[in-house]
Order: C-alpha cells, then sequence, then structure tokens
C-alpha cells in the first residue's frame, strides 16, 4: 500500500527519489522516481479534459506511459543502459528548475513580473509604449494581455538545462552549450513577448492581431528557434546525441541496452 501523503505528493516524491538517485547512482530509487512520476502525470488528463484542452490530455497521457515504461526498464533490470541514467538526471535537474516556480506561487508571480517588466524596457527601446497592470498584464494602445508562466519560456529552459547539465562531458563543453541555450532562449522569448504584444497592441493584423500574431507566427518562430538552437547544442555537445541515440534503442528494445 501506498501512503495517502505521497499519492497526494506524487510529483515531489518521484522528484526526490530522481534526486536521490542522480546524487548516490542507485538506480532502483530512479524506476521508483519514474513510477511516481507516472502516478502524477495519470492524474492529469481530467482536468485538460474539463476545460478541452485534448492535445494536452493526449500528451499527459503519453508522458504517463513513457513514466511507467521506464520504471519497468529500470526497476525489472531489463537493461542497464547509461542512457537510462542520463534521462533520469536530465528529469531530475529539469525537475528542480522548473516546477517549484509551476507550484509555488510566489516564485511564479515574480518570474511572470520580471519576464513583463523586460518585456516592456525591449518594446521601449523599440520606440514602442506600454505599461503594466498589476503583476502579469501588459496594455498597449488600450489592448491588454495576461502573461502566463509559459510566457516566460521556463519549461523550455529546465528542458534544455536539464539534458545537458546531466550529460557526462567536460565541463567547459556543457558550460558553452548552456551559454548558447538558457539566455539564448530567454532573450528570444522577450522578443517574441513584445512582437505579440506590438502587433495586438498596434493592430497589425486587424481584429485577429492577438491570433494571428501569438498563435501562428510566434508559434511558428519559437518552434524554430528551439530547433536552431537544439543543433546548436548538439554540435558543441555532441556526447548529448550519442545519449539520446542511446536512449531511443533502450526504448525500442529494451532487453538489447547494457552499460557502456
Amino acid at each position: 500500500m501506498i501512503p495517502g501523503w505521497m499519492i497526494a505528493n506524487v510529483l515531489w516524491v518521484g522528484l526526490a527519489f530522481l534526486v536521490i538517485s542522480a546524487i548516490t547512482g542507485r538506480r532502483s530509487f530512479s524506476g521508483i522516481g519514474w513510477f511516481f512520476f507516472g502516478i502524477h502525470w495519470v492524474k492529469q488528463p481530467g482536468y485538460y479534459l474539463e476545460i478541452g484542452d485534448y492535445f494536452n490530455v493526449v500528451l499527459t497521457v503519453v508522458v504517463a506511459f513513457f513514466s511507467f515504461y521506464m520504471a519497468w526498464i529500470i526497476l525489472a533490470g531489463v537493461s542497464r543502459s547509461r542512457s537510462c541514467d542520463w534521462a533520469s538526471s536530465a528529469v531530475a535537474i529539469g525537475g528542480l528548475i522548473y516546477f517549484p516556480f509551476a507550484e509555488f506561487a510566489p516564485l511564479s508571480e515574480w518570474l511572470i513580473g520580471q519576464t513583463i517588466h523586460l518585456t516592456v524596457l525591449l518594446m521601449e527601446a523599440l520606440q514602442m509604449q506600454a505599461s503594466t497592470m498589476g503583476f502579469n498584464e501588459i496594455s498597449m494602445n488600450g489592448y491588454s494581455v495576461e502573461v502566463i508562466l509559459a510566457c516566460t519560456a521556463i519549461e523550455s529552459i529546465a528542458f534544455f538545462a536539464g539534458v545537458i547539465i546531466s550529460v557526462k562531458a567536460p565541463p567547459w563543453k556543457r558550460a558553452k552549450a548552456l551559454m548558447v541555450s538558457v539566455p539564448v532562449i530567454y532573450i528570444l522569448n522577450l522578443f517574441r513577448n513584445a512582437f505579440v504584444m506590438m502587433a495586438y497592441g498596434n493592430q497589425w493584423f486587424g481584429a485577429d492581431s492577438f491570433q494571428v500574431a501569438h498563435n501562428e507566427i510566434a508559434k511558428l518562430g519559437s518552434t524554430i528557434a528551439l530547433f536552431l538552437v537544439a543543433y546548436w547544442v548538439l554540435v558543441l555537445l555532441p556526447e548529448l546525441l550519442n545519449m539520446i541515440d542511446e536512449l531511443i534503442k533502450v526504448l525500442r528494445h529494451p532487453r538489447g541496452g547494457t552499460d557502456r
């Protein structure tokens, strides 16, 4: 039986086991961590069904399946590939960066506030006047936009930091990879926010300015930017590409994975 407090805090329990595994090198702890992560994601689809977000329903189901699959690979001992250790450490590091902001309102509000402040400063540098409303809104020419945590790029930053820091490579190579990813992602995200606000505030695309700027142009731009950043990181850190390739092989044929 799993104690009730563990079920209520499966996210933090899972993250704790992954962190302990990364520190001690005990693979069994990471397997337990993946199992609790799976439980956490199993609990999420109901919320997204209520708000009609079917994309995230599918996404959370896939992530839950992946988490349970990783737990089985590790706990059943069907593979002892080092890529499993890397994936577990990457999730531990990325989770320690992302989830405090996602789960604790004061941290989330602080990050949103800082992002809004820098976005407004950037717009002013581009000769566009905007103002803040509260801690989470930007206003321009009577048009206001609410900034949420996803607008801070913390998810992408946590992801890149996790996969880069956890890979076994010389520290200077990891430092270079971090420098061409984390700051670049955050700065590009500020330009993204500024573009959306300027397009909406000036009605560049008519009545559908926010829709076009945010859901079409900005999303396409963000996708291209992340692809280029990822390519740059892999060029600087080929060890990361090796880990990704090895993990894919383990996921496809888990019983063929060995220590290497």
